[in-house]
């Protein structure tokens, strides 16, 4: 039977409670292991989300970010900032140790992004698991990866080339609620942006001044940046107020607001009744993030189940 026909069959095999006997412990090791880190650099969260998100978006989550080789995915330009492995890397050792050869990196890698989640104040949900490592990782393959350049044209086409639509691009972009980035990546917009030569007209004017403070025009870019300006270290709302109030840090992330289909879902997770709107975001990400945890899955006899996460067997 040919999978490339049925490609939702691939995530069938995935089921929560996949190493309920051949590795009982696994997740709550996984948990342990990204609270130990957690708890020295809880920015560290944000860096792992990133990480399983990077990896589903080139060849599906098949822990191909993870390996270290001349031109795999992480020397990618758009991964050279990606921060976490040695998390991944820890719970692997720690996994080996317990249950050899059966928990794969892909499935390590989704799991600690849900630990991270929960651990940042937000919601948890049951992993599906099962994947397998990938036997393939070059950065050549890593154009499909959302730019913060790119307009809600270009994001919707990336998303959409993954199964997901215009509602989980909005609720999965939420994952900015915790975060930084660094000057460089946005400083284009505070100076010269315009062909007058102004600032990007859709950045709040009091907050400008703050950005221009941070991001001088004549550095180097490097200093960081929360992209929840007001509660960067917690997993809430607050990052869909910023975009509607015009305090969005990343282009892309400021474009939701002007596209009509987007903006109604940022305004929807926005909205003024604090519990409720965001009991919401938490309903509906944990969703988005099993859909986006399930692109182009290897199961049963694909891939390989690697010894170490960055090197292949």
């Amino acid at each position: 039977m040919n999978l490339m026909i049925f490609p939702s069959l691939c995530q069938q095999a995935l089921k929560t409670g996949f190493y309920s006997s051949s590795c009982p412990n696994a997740e709550s090791i996984v948990r342990s292991t990204v609270e130990a880190h957690f708890n020295k650099d809880p920015t560290l969260a944000a860096a792992l989300l990133r990480l399983h998100f990077h990896d589903c978006f080139v060849q599906g989550c098949d822990g191909s970010v993870l390996i270290d080789a001349a031109s795999s995915e992480r020397k990618a330009l758009p991964n050279l900032g990606l921060r976490g492995f040695q998390v991944i890397d820890d719970a692997k050792s720690q996994l080996e140790a317990t249950c050899p050869g059966v928990v794969s990196c892909a499935d390590i890698l989704a799991l600690a992004a849900r630990d991270a989640v929960d651990l940042s104040g937000g919601p948890s949900w049951g992993v599906p698991t099962g994947r397998r490592d990938g036997r393939i990782s070059s950065s050549s393959n890593a154009s499909t990866l959302p730019s913060p350049l790119d307009s809600v044209a270009i994001q919707r086409q990336k998303f959409a080339a993954k199964g997901l639509n215009d509602h989980d691009l909005v609720t999965l972009v939420g994952a900015h609620t915790i975060g930084q980035t660094d000057c460089i990546f946005f400083r284009y917009r505070l100076y010269n942006f315009t062909a007058t030569g102004n600032a990007d007209p859709t950045i709040n004017q009091a907050f400008l001044s703050q950005l221009q403070t941070l991001c001088p025009k004549d550095r180097d870019g490097s200093t960081r940046v929360d992209l929840d300006k007001d509660s960067p270290l917690k997993f809430d709302v607050s990052f869909f107020k910023n975009v509607r109030d015009g305090n969005g840090i990343l282009e892309s992330d400021q474009r939701l607001w002007g596209d009509s289909s987007t903006r109604r879902i940022v305004d929807k997770y926005a909205g003024n009744v604090r519990g409720f709107l965001g009991f919401r975001f938490d309903h509906e990400f944990r969703k988005a993030m099993i859909k986006m945890s399930s692109i182009e899955v290897k199961t049963g006899a694909q891939g390989e189940i690697r010894k170490i996460c960055s090197k292949f067997n």
